[in-house]
């Protein structure tokens, strides 16, 4: 903590807060990125004031986007989660910082050909999520969060221009939490620094950045007593009387990225609008599971365990990754087509054998493929945009990705978002291989198959009440999953899911409704994707100025809620999600509510919310997963402040 309060003082002094007009905020009419002041007539000087729009940011393959100062109602769902992501479809632990179970299915890219615990996916920054800023001015930003029980969480951004073409940033994200129950403490950290570099021609580009994520964590494998805690026992009340399944158990999760990608326009881009593009990249991926001592509660005779074999274990990916592109692109029509060589490893600290059979210590392979991205624009009415990835390999096999979206405007303000997505890859190397001293959750997965993963669905967008419709479909093949004694299988037919839902928001003078439903189902192969049919949210807000127009307010009332379902249970071991144990039982179909007040003072939010305020009136009975309570009520709070120089 002494460094974030170092950090967060220094920047204090270097980045003032600026004054700007709530109109400031908007886009502006003009496309002028600064107001002249003093048009200099007379002494030849002109003074500027810069306005929010010369304070821009972007991924490196998505247009340049002013920095969002506006108190929208979806602010609540985003800065009141420590990860700062709107987690619909999740259900968190009684601690920030230890993971989610997913509600809904989805496609983690980062898990492809890499090794990433699924439990520890959700803090990981992609390469595709890395922000490049332009600014006009130094510019600081903060985002805080408190704890339970000890702790905090703060992320903190200095970015700054050097010259007009060049710019650096760094990010510094800390957090430590202890958490309500015992064992259970979070202590993640992720440091970022990241570069944008365009010459004065603009005929060269560079996009750099190195990433260095920790995502670490106590495992107390739930509660032991969850009778006493379902009926509200008063020794229950201090949560940290509560008995844990582990008791001396940790995991830790590494994550270390280093990126470079520069592009060249040989030519007059008027005439002959072709470039070349080369990324070069290197990632490297550690995980471990740390005991001080044997658990009891993963083995119950001594034959169960290895002899000699350490208690803690490590295992580890590498990907170097070498693309060159050829580049084609107009006002109306984009296309780049490119070649990647990649060199993999998935490995093993210490190896065990089975029948004799010693595990392989490290599987590596060298792997040739060719990527592309074809980008269409006609009459500002339709955008098509289609990727392309494939490359192969002895070890790993092929690997095959496409995405295709069409989105197109029929009426003014109605939109129709269309998707067609297939993946065709080898399962996350979690699955592949893992060693123990616990026999049980010793396995290779040798000759695994492809999972193959379509998705076919759409949006439909509609200017009444903000609407959004969706649909999904997906089929997968070879579905690959963890049975109840957390071993890897891969299933003989398919699992299809379902999904049709949508989103509104209601407005009456200052008062708004925003709801969001979610229906799914598993139609084949439903015991190995257990999920609820249901997920539902409502917020019920009142949004006005206050205090002379000087602040803004919301304040209102969040509910979540998902229907009751057999869902899968946490395994510490791998952080991964199994299958139900025979000690497992059904969560959900409990509400979780929160009361609100949510202020913007200038550049400074304050997100403060009283969450589950149902358990003021009666016991928590709330699960994330079989055996991990959902949070008590607790005072929720989220500041962020942006700081303008």
């Amino acid at each position: 903590m002494k460094y974030i309060l170092f950090i967060l003082f220094s920047l204090s002094f270097v980045a003032k807060a600026q004054v700007v007009n709530k109109a400031d905020t908007k886009p502006q009419s003009k496309k002028e990125d600064t107001l002249v002041i003093d048009s200099g007539k007379k002494d030849s000087l002109k003074i500027f004031k810069p306005t929010i729009n010369d304070y821009l940011y972007q991924t490196q393959f998505s247009e340049k986007k002013v920095f969002d100062t506006v108190m929208t109602f979806d602010k609540t769902y985003i800065f009141s989660q420590q990860n700062n992501k709107d987690n619909f479809g999740r259900v968190q632990t009684a601690n920030i910082g230890s993971g989610f179970n997913p509600l809904v299915f989805e496609v983690n890219d980062e898990q492809n050909l890499s090794l990433l615990p699924s439990n520890k996916s959700y803090m990981i920054i992609g390469a595709n999520d890395v922000k490049y800023y332009d600014v006009k001015t130094p510019t600081a930003t903060f985002v805080y969060h408190n704890a339970m029980r000890n702790g905090a969480a703060l992320t903190s951004t200095y970015t700054q221009n050097i010259g007009k073409r060049f710019n650096f940033a760094l990010e510094y994200m800390g957090l430590r939490s202890q958490g309500l129950y015992r064992n259970s403490l979070a202590a993640n950290n992720n440091t970022l620094f990241s570069g944008h570099y365009i010459s004065k021609s603009g005929n060269y580009e560079i996009f750099a950045h190195y990433l260095h994520q920790n995502v670490n964590n106590q495992e107390s494998g739930g509660i032991t007593e969850d009778n006493l805690f379902m009926n509200g026992d008063s020794n229950y009340s201090n949560r940290q009387n509560a008995q844990v399944n582990l008791a001396s158990s940790s995991s830790q999760f590494s994550y270390r990225r280093y990126y470079l990608s520069h592009q060249f326009t040989p030519f007059n881009s008027g005439k002959f609008p072709f470039s070349i593009r080369h990324i070069i990249s290197h990632q490297g991926n550690k995980y471990y599971y740390n005991q001080s001592a044997l658990e009891s509660y993963w083995y119950d005779a001594p034959t169960e365990l290895v002899d000699g074999f350490p208690l803690t274990t490590k295992k580890y990916s590498e990907n170097f990754s070498n693309t060159v592109s050829l580049i084609f692109n107009n006002e109306k029509f984009k296309l780049d087509a490119g070649v990647r060589y990649q060199m993999i490893k998935l490995g093993i600290r210490d190896v065990v054998a089975l029948n004799g059979v010693p595990f392989p210590g490290e599987l590596k392979e060298n792997r040739i493929g060719a990527v592309g991205n074809l980008q269409v624009k006609l009459w500002d009415k339709i955008q098509l945009n289609s990727f392309l990835e494939f490359s192969n390999g002895s070890q790993f096999k092929s690997y095959l990705k496409t995405t295709n979206n069409l989105k197109f405007e029929p009426i003014k303000d109605y939109f129709v978002n269309a998707k067609v997505n297939f993946q065709s890859a080898y399962p996350s190397f979690n699955y592949l291989l893992n060693t123990s001293v616990y026999n049980n959750f010793n396995y290779y997965l040798e000759n695994a198959k492809n999972q193959s993963v379509m998705e076919v669905g759409g949006s439909i967008n509609l200017k009444w009440f903000k609407t959004e419709i969706f649909a999904n479909y997906f089929r997968i093949d070879n579905f690959t999953y963890f049975d109840n004694n957390g071993n890897p299988k891969q299933s003989d037919n398919s699992v299809n899911i379902s999904q049709i839902g949508g989103d509104a928001t209601f407005n009456f003078n200052k008062f708004h409704l925003n709801t969001r439903v979610h229906f799914q189902n598993t139609l084949t192969n439903k015991e190995l994707l257990p999920m609820p049919g249901f997920i539902g949210r409502a917020n019920f807000f009142y949004q006005t100025q206050a205090f002379k127009k000087a602040a803004e307010i919301q304040a209102g009332i969040k509910v979540y809620y998902f229907s009751k379902f057999a869902s899968r249970d946490y395994f510490p071991v791998l952080n991964e999600y199994i299958l139900p144990r025979a000690d497992s039982f059904s969560i959900g179909g409990q509400p979780i509510a929160d009361i609100y007040i949510n202020m913007k003072v200038k550049k400074m939010f304050f997100f403060i919310e009283g969450q589950q305020i149902g358990t003021v009136i009666s016991n928590n009975k709330a699960y994330a997963f079989p055996h991990y309570p959902v949070y008590d009520f607790r005072l929720n709070i989220g500041i962020v402040w942006y700081l303008f120089n």
